[in-house]
């Protein structure tokens, strides 16, 4: 009997042992993958933006496989308006349960500094970034310019007077304030309204200069209708590493990229965002994801929550610092 109950007690040492390598890392990883939690019904992404831009076509990227991957629903519900407001605040009212998450970027942080809101990121839990853009990168009409020394010296030799689309108080109104500055130049501003009516003015030829997105304005590269003057970058990206920055051509302009992030529900409880920052980073491991990306010419760009804090700081003070020392909002 001494015997057998020897033998029980090694049995059940071994198990205790077994349990804090074996175990406890199948443990870990269960507690990695989901936070110890699981979604009750289905995830709506909250779009502040229209259906068929860069915005929704990356957070549908990232609903197709985030349920391929985990089983559960991923819906993406847009609700543009009031520069991102709608949305966000439509997710600043939901439950933080996990269920209601807003998709998007530097939109919640421009609609404060332009006094849309009285809230920027820090009215979130901030969560994993999934893809990024590069600042958005300024156009002409090969017509009219070749180049942006041939822009910038018809700008100074007639101030005021080029007109440049943007949308008052959005993230491209900023930029070319500081690219005015930078650049040593005055433009006449104009609310040109969403990327597809910039283009659609820039066609038409009433405008001048645009501020887009690669996505949106590739087709009419390579079709050679635009000329693309430089990006406001601090480097080439791969994505546009065909044309320059403009720092590579005198002006001493960078601007913070766009990059596609999950805000929460600020009471939204540490697991619940856990589980989703695993997700995202699973997503861009995989090769799929990568391309389906890449054929959107959206850069897949990971962050933890706390790379993503962190960014959305820096792109708040930029932008903030640009519209008080300019003293537009």
């Amino acid at each position: 009997m001494k015997k057998r109950n020897l033998i029980i007690s090694v049995l059940c040492a071994l198990s205790i042992a077994v349990a804090g390598c074996g175990g406890g890392a199948k443990t870990e990883k269960k507690s990695a993958s989901n936070g110890e939690w699981k979604p009750k019904g289905a995830i709506s992404l909250i779009v502040p933006a229209g259906a068929g831009g860069d915005t929704d076509l990356s957070a549908r990227v990232f609903a197709k496989y985030a349920k391929e991957k985990t089983g559960y629903d991923f819906v993406v519900v847009n609700a543009k308006g009031a520069a991102g407001s709608v949305a966000s605040n439509q997710v600043r009212a939901a439950k933080p349960d996990g269920t209601t998450i807003l998709y998007g970027h530097e939109l919640v942080n421009v609609a404060n500094i332009a006094g849309v809101t009285d809230f920027n990121y820090t009215a979130f839990k901030v969560g994993p970034t999934f893809a990024m853009e590069p600042a958005q990168q300024l156009y002409v009409m090969s017509e009219k310019y070749k180049n942006l020394k041939e822009f910038i010296d018809a700008a100074k030799k007639n101030p005021g007077k080029l007109k440049a689309c943007t949308e008052v108080g959005a993230y491209t109104y900023y930029e070319l304030l500081a690219f005015q500055k930078a650049a040593g130049i005055q433009l006449d501003l104009v609310d040109a309204g969403s990327t597809s009516d910039k283009i659609t003015a820039m066609l038409s030829g009433t405008i001048d200069l645009m501020p887009g997105p690669y996505v949106n304005t590739k087709d009419y590269l390579t079709s050679g209708k635009f000329v693309m003057l430089g990006a406001p970058t601090d480097k080439r990206y791969d994505l546009i590493k065909n044309y320059p920055t403009l720092k590579e051509q005198g002006i001493n302009f960078v601007y913070p990229n766009q990059e596609f992030k999950l805000y929460f529900p600020k009471d939204t409880p540490d697991n619940i965002v856990a589980w989703f920052d695993k997700l995202t980073k699973s997503l861009l491991d995989d090769e799929n994801v990568k391309k389906s990306l890449g054929n959107l010419s959206i850069m897949p760009c990971y962050k933890d929550p706390k790379g993503t804090e962190k960014h959305e700081k820096e792109t708040f003070d930029t932008i903030k610092k640009i519209a008080d020392e300019l003293g537009k909002k």
